[in-house]
């Protein structure tokens, strides 16, 4: 692909501008019908920064690659997706101009200042996933999703009063509910992928668990887990979450006690060397997750199995 400078856009205004579209309706809210927007992407690839949220109904698209975070996805299946200011995506494309079919909701943050939603839109994971982790919906959860985006460009079309920005936020708020629930139904339903994930997870652990990483380096951080499997962090703990009840740190603590308890009851080594062999630098931390997690001590469950 070479050495691309991203294009940074930062109003929805220069958006609009750039797709050579009329001005938007608002300036700070904006639903842009990707099969009116007839301007073809005509290189071979773009990579972009936005400096606003934006949320994607994208359809067949073929020859393309849409590539987010670390890992390209094909358009040919139609999927959603999320993105928060300023993460860099690239489009790439095959011999054909990309004419993508769908649409795409521009939110900027300004459109939330002192909102409910300013600070609890980042609490919703999808925002950071990766491309490998878009949502695929149904034909029954589209019609219910473009309902709502449309609610949302019929508001800011209508004469705008003090309760626009309130009925916009709630329908956008609603919007990132019903995508809530799309996603946990997706981690559901792709339970054969999502076991693959976590049989990953597990050998992952047990080879660092054996190895002498834990010595040298300590436990293990989700974000260390999430890297070596290539997907995000939030995205790993979500999958984690639906299997097994347990974010990726509490499976990370759960392989710990497991591994600290065979020590407990089959050797005699001190509390303290084990602590020094499960990763831990002081000795009374490792104690404290320990009674946290068992509610007993370290010496109390060894004195169990005397």
């Amino acid at each position: 692909m070479g050495n691309i400078k991203p294009c940074r856009v930062r109003t929805i205004s220069e958006f609009h501008q750039l797709r050579g579209l009329p001005k938007p309706e608002h300036p700070q809210i904006s639903l842009i019908d990707l099969d009116a927007d007839t301007q073809p992407l005509k290189e071979a690839s773009y990579q972009f920064i936005w400096e606003f949220y934006s949320v994607s109904s994208i359809g067949k698209t073929a020859d393309a690659k849409f590539k987010y975070g670390q890992q390209p996805h094909d358009f040919d299946e139609g999927a959603m997706f999320f993105m928060a200011p300023n993460q860099v995506f690239t489009i790439e494309k095959g011999r054909e101009p990309i004419s993508p079919s769908g649409w795409i909701l521009l939110i900027h943050p300004d459109f939330l200042w002192e909102t409910t939603l300013a600070t609890k839109i980042r609490k919703y994971d999808f925002f950071d996933y990766s491309a490998n982790e878009a949502l695929f919906l149904s034909e029954k959860e589209k019609a219910i999703i473009n309902t709502i985006v449309r609610n949302v460009q019929q508001e800011y079309r209508s004469n705008i009063d003090k309760f626009t920005q309130d009925i916009i936020i709630s329908q956008i708020e609603t919007l990132l509910n019903y995508a809530k629930r799309f996603y946990q139904r997706q981690f559901i339903t792709r339970k054969k992928s999502n076991h693959t994930l976590l049989e990953h997870v597990e050998a992952l652990l047990s080879e660092y668990f054996t190895s002498k990483e834990l010595i040298e380096h300590g436990l293990p951080t989700p974000e260390y887990v999430a890297q070596r499997l290539n997907v995000s962090r939030n995205y790993l703990s979500s999958v984690l979450n639906v299997l097994t009840g347990q974010n990726t740190q509490q499976h990370i603590h759960a392989k710990l006690i497991d591994l600290a308890k065979e020590k407990l009851s089959t050797t005699d080594l001190t509390v303290n060397e084990i602590a020094y062999q499960v990763g831990f630098e002081y000795p009374q931390s490792f104690s404290k997750l320990f009674k946290r997690k068992t509610a007993l001590t370290p010496l109390e469950f060894r004195k169990s199995f005397n």
